[in-house]
């Protein structure tokens, strides 16, 4: 299947996996890359020497286009950015921060940007910093979030009118069913996340994997707006979020109760009651844990699938 966004990053299938912290280490982009997808490497979890490590590890266990997703709010940025230009990393995806501050930087060294908004307004303001695509993320998704709290419906079509450059949606999408929908409202790609943790290779504890796939509707929730937006699993640690704003905490406070390494402890250490669990409300959809080669090939089916339905209805 043939869209921009498959042309630009020189893959087969228009399914990026999401850049998840904790997460999408060197093992799931590289099996995602080699199913025919675009794999990411999720460098917000990752000192520079780490991430140095997992980029050469998966330019050895794929030949295939990857990219590294790299938060512009991280402490260390210009050592991560000069490691992907040292390491010959083709693509990279870029959040949480201003677009315009990196993107000639890499376009300097050949390398396509992709940026990863909430807002349609963003969305322009990507496109006008010079970036290749734009990730539309709505309010489904998992992990930080927007404060406007858009849902990928709205969100997606919105974006599409906005801008000229190619748009991947993001958020609620784990299926060849959602993806349809994605592309009927203006989407050029997808960007999967949640069902991409649930995958053999993920870097996530096993622990964390088995509560995404017995997650139940209503059992995520966006919260922590005071500080950075993200979608939890109902744990103790959210229920005590939860308390903290009913005795009208501060941002300060909300701040000393989230402390440092929160996610590692939940996503990577497999913590279920202290943790931070960060997954998509499409996690009621995911019901076990399978190869990422597989993921992509029934999502690429069902999308077939559908599409020749709906040609033949």
């Amino acid at each position: 299947m043939k869209t921009r966004v498959t042309e630009i990053f020189g893959i087969e299938h228009p399914i990026v996996q999401a850049g998840m912290v904790w997460c999408s280490g060197w093992r799931l982009a590289s099996a995602v890359s080699n199913a025919g997808g675009l794999g990411v490497i999720g460098a917000g979890s990752m000192h520079p020497e780490i991430l140095k490590e997992h980029i050469e590890k998966c330019k050895s266990a794929t030949t295939l286009p990857f990219a590294v997703n790299v938060p512009l709010l991280y402490p260390d940025i210009a050592k991560l950015m000069d490691i992907i230009v040292a390491n010959g990393v083709k693509i990279v995806f870029t959040s949480a921060g201003n677009p315009k501050i990196w993107t000639p930087f890499l376009h300097e060294h050949g390398i396509k940007v992709v940026h990863v908004v909430s807002s349609a307004k963003f969305a322009v303001k990507a496109e006008e910093a010079g970036v290749d695509a734009i990730v539309a993320e709505g309010f489904e998704a998992g992990g930080h979030n927007g404060r406007e709290e858009t849902t990928t419906m709205c969100l997606m079509p919105q974006v599409a009118e906005a801008v000229q450059i190619p748009v991947i949606a993001a958020g609620g999408i784990v299926s060849g069913k959602s993806m349809l929908a994605a592309f009927a409202l203006g989407a050029e790609g997808v960007q999967v996340g949640s069902r991409f943790v649930a995958s053999a290779e993920s870097s996530a504890h096993i622990n964390f994997k088995n509560t995404v796939i017995h997650c139940a509707e209503g059992e995520t929730q966006l919260t922590l707006k005071e500080l950075t937006p993200v979608r939890l699993i109902k744990n103790k640690f959210f229920k005590e979020v939860e308390a903290a704003y009913n005795a009208c905490a501060t941002a300060e406070d909300l701040k000393i109760l989230l402390g440092r390494g929160r996610a590692k402890r939940g996503m990577f250490e497999g913590d279920l009651e202290e943790g931070e669990l960060e997954i998509g409300q499409a996690a009621a959809l995911i019901k076990k844990i399978q190869p990422a080669a597989e993921i992509v090939q029934e999502i690429m089916k069902e999308f077939n699938d559908q599409c020749l339905k709906f040609s033949v209805d």
